[in-house]
């Protein structure tokens, strides 16, 4: 009730507050008088006839004093020393004043004590007010200001877990809450502990007004469909979106405030998510030895996650990197402590070491993830970037041949089709490696899954731009059209594990991703999300900026998922999968030769005539950026110039004694 009556008083204009603090004093005067009488005569009172001058002159002497010592100019809930000190000045100069006329002076009727009491009793009423004025008004403008500070935020979603998210955050006091809103009309209009339910209609109408800046989505059981619908609809609010996860992944299924997400990537990829079929995720998993290879990468460890859950006999994680593998064994083992998981070190270019591997555990599947593949890393390390993802393709399928490992499944991307840089044609590659495996008889069945690009994985452009939109900007682009599929990385490890489970012996698989997806639009969105704009010349005013630097070497402004127009259907409705050319294997296998040759001899010009010789559709960047390459060229040409000076000087009769390395 006494913080209810404080907010309109603050609110009152200043002249309103100074009358109503005069008609305080007043009423404190009249009071204090009156109780002076009653101490005196030891009893309540009634004043008569002459004693009402002693209240009527304490208020015409007290107020124009407490006027003239400023204590009306003070603003109580911020009075401090300086005010308590005009307190004590003016009650002095009115308690002698008023001592004077009623204690020494004297009027009859009036006893002489009540000159002394009285403005003893007014001193520590008009402190205590002031004292009390302080603490309470103050207190609340200070927390109705903090308040106020807080990010002001809509709760979308009036239900349980609304509910529990409410009472997260009126602990937390980290976000204000201003009110719920909700789709049900039934509940629109409601209250649900104490905060008004509104339609999304009256969020459009009053974000700006109300000065929301975060809506959070506490719907966890909505369709994906609903909430992109959602999403939609907020997105000209310039709203800071945030969402729950799924009741089953909460702590002990209780909302709290850092249970808060950014709104799902799968959210921003305009299509459901692709569900996997049951049966095949559990055919050749369960009960079985299976090998990962590049298990501690983003899309090895979530493939990891999946297979440790379908309950394999043993797990076997090969890795090169000692953090990344250290970390994933540490998080299996704690996701599933009843299944043998085990850590081990190792690249996929040595083919002794995987042939301990794989004769110590005879794996019944590998899934082999191990690669290179962010673009311009590997088209400026071209050299390894090769050796790795298709030597090394190469070396671990005929090891997998060699221990008879039943299936053999490729993580493959959609850079590997008609490739215009070192990484997809080095993926391409290790796809024809398989293919020309496939070909001899084998008790090995090899196939390939083509990605899209992999939200979320490490590379992706997603984590980036959102690192950038935190930093204030710019986000960067390397060109306005460029588009690209997208999945999920559970849908990615999903495509890879049902895959083995359809494959016969060298299919490509593909997921059916839906339509490309323009980056610019997923930079847009992701901003429009986080409660920011785009600056562009729409917008001057906005709050990030989109940056074009242009297209890098070997990269393409669109992607392809088949070579040809062959795709076939196979059990999964979402996903389809295709044979493509590929030379006799011993065609191959003297390419591969020649391959090796070059990677030897580290000539990175050969290397790339080598690549347009073996794969049909490869358009490689004009210029070598091969950092090595280059560093060498810029020596190379720094020196000749000496190295010609030196055969002047010598009369061209000698021999140079610089030596140049080519």
């Amino acid at each position: 009730m006494i913080n209810r009556l404080a907010a309109p008083l603050l609110a009152l204009p200043r002249p309103a507050k100074r009358l109503l603090a005069l008609a305080v004093d007043a009423a404190l005067c009249l009071l204090c008088v009156w109780l002076a009488f009653s101490f005196r005569y030891e009893q309540w009172v009634t004043l008569r006839g002459v004693q009402w001058s002693a209240p009527v002159m304490a208020v015409v002497l007290a107020l124009p004093l407490f006027v003239v010592f400023g204590l009306y100019r003070a603003i109580f809930r911020y009075a401090g020393s300086a005010a308590l000190m005009a307190i004590v000045r003016a009650c002095t100069v009115f308690g002698l004043g008023y001592a004077l006329m009623f204690s020494i002076v004297g009027v009859k009727g009036v006893p002489r004590t009540v000159g002394i009491l009285a403005p003893l009793l007014l001193f520590l009423a008009i402190a205590g007010c002031r004292m009390f004025a302080r603490y309470w008004l103050g207190g609340l403008y200070m927390s109705a200001l903090h308040r106020k500070a807080l990010p002001q935020v809509v709760i979308y979603g009036a239900g349980g877990a609304g509910l529990q998210l409410a009472a997260a955050l009126a602990q937390s006091r980290e976000m204000m809450l201003c009110a719920f809103v909700d789709d049900a009309a039934h509940l629109q209009g409601n209250t649900l502990n104490g905060v008004r339910i509104h339609s999304v209609e009256w969020l459009e109408q009053n974000a700006a007004k109300q000065g929301i800046t975060d809506v959070l989505l506490a719907m966890p059981s909505a369709s994906h469909l609903r909430r992109v619908e959602i999403l939609n609809r907020l997105l000209p609010l310039h709203l800071h979106v945030r969402t729950l996860p799924a009741m089953a992944d909460l702590a002990n299924g209780r909302v709290q405030v850092n249970d808060l997400l950014e709104v799902d990537i799968e959210d921003l990829l305009g299509r459901d998510p692709v569900a996997p079929v049951a049966d095949l995720l559990h055919k050749h998993i369960r009960s079985q030895v299976v090998l990962v290879t590049g298990a501690g990468g983003s899309i090895g460890s979530e493939l990891c996650r999946q297979i440790v859950q379908l309950s394999p006999s043993v797990l076997l994680l090969v890795d090169l990197s000692e953090y990344a593998l250290y970390a994933v064994h540490q998080e299996l083992e704690e996701l599933a402590p009843e299944v043998r998981v085990i850590p081990l070190l190792a690249s996929v270019c040595d083919a002794r070491r995987l042939r301990e591997i794989m004769h110590a555990w005879r794996p019944d599947t590998v899934y082999h993830a191990a690669a290179y593949k962010h673009v311009p890393l590997v088209e400026h390390n071209p050299i390894e970037g090769v050796r790795n993802n298709a030597i090394g393709t190469l070396t671990a399928a005929q090891v997998a041949m060699e221990c008879k490992v039943r299936r053999f499944v490729l993580v493959s991307t959609d850079k590997a089709v008609r490739p215009t840089n070192i990484m997809g044609a080095s993926k391409r590659l290790a796809e024809m490696a398989l293919q020309g495996l496939a070909q001899q008889s084998t008790e090995t069945c090899f196939s390939m899954v083509r990605f899209g690009n992999v939200l979320g994985s490490s590379g992706s452009v997603v984590p980036l731009f959102r690192r950038q939109i935190e930093a204030g900007g710019p986000i960067t682009l390397t060109h306005a059209d460029i588009t690209r599929y997208f999945m999920t990385i559970p849908e990615a490890a999903q495509l890879v594990i049902q895959a083995g489970a359809m494959a016969w012996g060298g299919d490509v698989f593909v997921l059916d991703m839906g339509n490309p997806v323009r980056i610019i639009d997923l930079a847009r969105r992701l901003v429009e999300l986080s409660g920011r704009t785009v600056r562009d010349e729409a917008t001057p005013e906005g709050d990030i900026e989109l940056h074009i630097t242009g297209l890098r070497p070997g990269e393409k402004l669109y992607e392809e998922l088949l070579i040809g127009n062959n795709a076939m259907p196979t059990v999964h409705p979402r996903v389809m999968k295709a044979h493509e050319n590929c030379p006799p294997w011993e065609e191959l296998w003297r390419q591969f030769d020649v391959l090796k040759a070059t990677l030897e001899s580290s000539d990175v010009p050969a290397l790339k005539a080598a690549l347009e010789q073996m794969l049909a559709g490869y358009q490689p960047h004009v210029e070598v950026v091969d950092w090595v390459h280059m560093e060498q060229h810029r020596v190379r040409d720094a020196i000749s110039p000496l190295v010609a000076k030196e055969r002047v000087v010598s009369g061209g009769n000698s021999a140079s004694p610089i030596v140049v390395a080519a």
